[in-house]
């Protein structure tokens, strides 16, 4: 890859206040990227443009909605895929936005403090991150001073070996790169030798890089800046 074709993605990882043009890695990676998860049940299919009224999706049912789909404990996958049109719906409603975030944190501080309650971490700490990289400045963000990686990390500590959960870590912080980042990066694509649809998320492309390279690359600091 040169360094132009190098340069262009790695401004386009880093612009999470733009808003996506595409659903590529072309703005905040937690929401311009769509989860691939198959048939599985989720909220409605919503563009990265949807404004209030465009659709027939009532936003007053996103919290009720929402919950029904994590409560039936589907796949970290699905709960990452639920989660981002969730908040590409709760930034045209901050009624819908406030509370989705505020029983998702009351539904984390009443999980058993084990891996029993990781997934409801993990909700509440994902939920929290796309709401950081989606809603802009000026507009009212439930999720100011929450620290939803945090979350995530008590999350994947608790539940222990989940790679999807990993592939999630790795994309919160794809656009801070750490020794944490390459620790979720490796984890991830180690995981996805048994995991088919993580192994397929890994594999989808951004201008002719697969995921996984852009994720490698990044956590390796082989990206121009």
């Amino acid at each position: 890859m040169n360094s132009r074709a190098s340069s262009l993605i790695a401004a386009g990882l880093l612009a999470v206040v733009l808003t996506c043009a595409t659903q590529l890695f072309a703005g905040p990676p937690l929401i311009c990227h769509a989860i691939e998860i198959g048939n599985a049940q989720t909220l409605p299919w919503v563009d990265l443009n949807y404004r209030k009224g465009d659709g027939a999706y009532n936003p007053q049912n996103l919290a009720k909605d929402t919950l029904a789909i994590l409560d039936s404990n589907p796949a970290v996958l699905v709960r990452m895929e639920t989660l981002r049109r969730a908040t590409l719906y709760a930034r045209q409603d901050p009624q819908a936005a406030k509370e989705l975030l505020t029983r998702l944190r009351a539904r984390a501080m009443e999980a058993p403090t084990d891996a029993r309650g990781a997934l409801a971490w993990f909700d509440f700490g994902y939920l929290a991150e796309s709401y950081k990289q989606w809603i802009g400045k000026g507009e009212p963000n439930p999720a100011s001073g929450v620290d939803g990686y945090e979350w995530v990390k008590r999350a994947i500590h608790e539940r222990g070996d989940d790679a999807e959960m990993e592939f999630a870590a790795a994309l919160i912080t794809l656009t801070a790169p750490d020794a944490d980042h390459r620790e979720h990066v490796q984890k991830a694509i180690a995981g996805a030798k048994t995991d088919t649809r993580l192994a397929q998320n890994l594999a989808s492309r951004f201008r002719g890089e697969t995921i996984s390279g852009i994720l490698t690359a990044q956590s390796e600091g082989k990206m121009d800046r």
